[in-house]
């Protein structure tokens, strides 16, 4: 069966760390181009990064530039976001995704196969 499932959301005062995770089974993650996306309340879903399974290079939104890392290990079929520096403003549902048809990441327009449950960040004093 096909599941990703998604850990590691919770409160953060601003400034703190959290870091994300997203568990694969069904489908292995290092052959496929591997995401994050996030949801605020009363806002449109946007993508926040994603990582290349063809090199392992990583592209992220500017708004997270310098203060999120987006890591696998295809050992543990696990894909993780690393989130420092969080802002009020990165306070949201996060959810990972897969592409199937991709081993790259790019800007273009993708398909997303698979996606996890979300988990909820809030980042408040």
């Amino acid at each position: 069966q096909v599941q990703f499932v998604e850990s590691g959301g919770g409160l953060v005062q601003p400034g703190g760390s959290l870091r994300l995770s997203c568990v694969a089974s069904g489908f292995f993650l290092q052959y496929y181009a591997v995401g994050w996306f996030r949801q605020a309340p009363g806002k449109d879903r946007e993508w926040v990064s994603c990582i290349s399974s063809s090199d392992g290079s990583t592209l992220y939104t500017d708004s997270v530039k310098g203060r999120f890392t987006i890591s696998k290990d295809s050992a543990k079929n696990t894909v993780y976001l690393q989130m420092s520096s969080l802002k009020p403003e990165d306070t949201a549902v996060y959810y990972c995704a897969a592409d199937l048809e991709r081993t790259r990441c790019s800007y273009g327009p993708t398909t997303w196969n698979y996606w996890g449950q979300g988990t909820q960040v809030t980042v408040s004093a």
